[in-house]
């Protein structure tokens, strides 16, 4: 009898064991670009005030992130995502390759895009994935985006190049069988969204962006078994047991949320999912797998917005990113209650130079001109002039004098935060970020973490 025990006690230990070294069946690993601490903030006030949380503010497990890069204080996001995702420190505009890679610019096609693609085959060398470790082991996997699909921070889950402005060549990368094919990714991803179509079709009068050697690669991947969407109407059509890339934009990114749900609907925003959507929809498709999934999930555009210094649309972005998180985690738990199975990891690329100014009244509306907590009464700088709680630390407007400022003018969707320095455009930032983490292995996301430590986490999180 005591041995029966003392057998089943080893049992379950080394049971609990194996399960703790590989808790997750799934991780969606949400990033929000460039959605450093005080833009997190802001989108907090904004939408639910001081006292109030965002979804991400209340998963229980916190770490911070150093950002910086192999050759910058501060980093772009290509080699921000690809150290998330490799393990890997690379220098700016590299995307996921060896530590040593020079980032070589493409040139210009006959067409004038670039589409030459430039990285030598002595130039460094591919840094594996997460993505590719996922479906290595049978897990299915995903990338979605508000951006270009061949974006930084997607190409980084997918694509291995030594420049991140190379998308052409990026696209290819995920055609199976195609020249150019990234082999590593064995029979293809399985769910891709975004934006950027021009990048896998070919130029025309009508696509002047388009691809310069005639391939049409949402063609090819049809011809490989792949759903190809173009419009929110067609993503929810799909069904799972096939693959599947929904490219809703035509030329560029996606609409900015403010401008998607706008009345009427921007350029073409009336067509597009919101992220929560593409989200829940890429769930269904990757559950099909009974190994489970990798999936990841951008808000490009919150970056977009802070390099123009539009907060607005910023927190706006935020906002949409957040109602991803809250959408991922409802859908999630209908069928894992207790996220036993399923990590959710969010974090960011980097930060931006947005600031808070002054002593605002609690209750302020973030976007408006700062009033002060004693008197409820604008406050002014030292020129007598009125000025805005949120500010950006470079960009292009900084005007040489100072004029007074009202609400009707700064709650404007387009309006443009004042800069400290003037700069064409707002740079990023170097400080650190936040990382939010919640379900299967989530207890290992602590303390102060450098970004490529948590392509470790994610790994052990997996059990490889």
């Amino acid at each position: 009898m005591k041995r029966t025990f003392i057998a089943a006690a080893l049992t379950l230990t080394f049971a609990q064991a194996a399960h703790a070294a590989g808790e997750a069946k799934n991780i969606i690993f949400f990033l929000g670009d460039g959605m450093g601490p005080s833009t997190i903030t802001a989108s907090r006030i904004y939408k639910y005030g001081e006292a109030g949380s965002l979804t991400m503010d209340t998963l229980e497990r916190t770490a911070r992130i150093k950002t910086y890069s192999n050759d910058a204080q501060t980093t772009d996001s290509a080699p921000s995502m690809a150290a998330y995702m490799t393990g890997v420190k690379m220098n700016n505009e590299v995307i996921s390759m060896s530590s040593e890679t020079v980032a070589t610019n493409p040139g210009k096609d006959a067409n004038g895009n670039l589409g030459i693609n430039n990285c030598a085959a002595s130039n460094g060398t591919a840094a594996v994935t997460i993505l590719e470790l996922a479906k290595a082991k049978g897990k299915a996997v995903g990338a979605i985006t508000t951006t270009e699909l061949t974006h930084a921070t997607p190409a980084s889950t997918f694509s291995h190049i030594c420049n991140r402005n190379a998308q052409y060549a990026i696209a290819a990368q995920v055609v199976p069988g195609g020249a150019g094919y990234n082999t590593a990714l064995g029979d293809g991803v399985d769910v891709l969204m975004g934006g950027g179509r021009n990048h896998f079709t070919p130029y025309s009068a009508t696509n002047t962006a388009g691809r310069a050697d005639g391939r049409n690669l949402l063609t090819e991947l049809a011809a490989k078994g792949y759903v190809v969407a173009s419009t929110k109407a067609e993503m929810n059509a799909a069904s799972a047991g096939k693959k599947f890339i929904g490219l809703y934009s035509s030329k560029s990114h996606l609409e900015y949320e403010l401008d998607r749900t706008a009345t009427p609907p921007v350029g073409e925003g009336a067509n597009q999912p919101s992220l929560a959507e593409m989200t829940v929809k890429a769930m269904d498709l990757l559950s099909a797998n009974k190994d489970g999934y990798f999936l990841m999930v951008e808000g490009g555009r919150i970056d977009h917005a802070l390099h123009g210094t539009n907060a607005k649309r910023a927190l706006t972005d935020t906002i949409a990113f957040d109602d991803a998180i809250k959408a991922a985690l409802d859908k999630a738990k209908a069928t894992d209650p207790t996220l036993a199975n399923t990590l959710i990891v969010v974090t960011a690329d980097h930060d931006h130079t947005l600031a808070f100014n002054g002593y605002g009244k609690k209750g302020n509306p973030i976007l408006d001109i700062n009033r002060g907590y004693r008197d409820n009464q604008p406050s002014k700088d030292a020129d007598g002039n009125t000025y805005t709680t949120l500010v950006f630390g470079n960009g292009p407007n900084r005007p040489n004098t100072r004029a007074n400022l009202d609400s009707a003018t700064v709650l404007a969707d387009n309006y443009l935060q004042e800069t400290g320095v003037r700069l064409a455009s707002e740079t990023h930032g170097g400080g650190d970020v936040k990382l939010f983490a919640t379900g299967a292995g989530a207890k290992s996301f602590k303390g102060t973490l450098d970004n490529t430590k948590v392509f470790g986490l994610l790994k052990s999180a997996f059990g490889f």
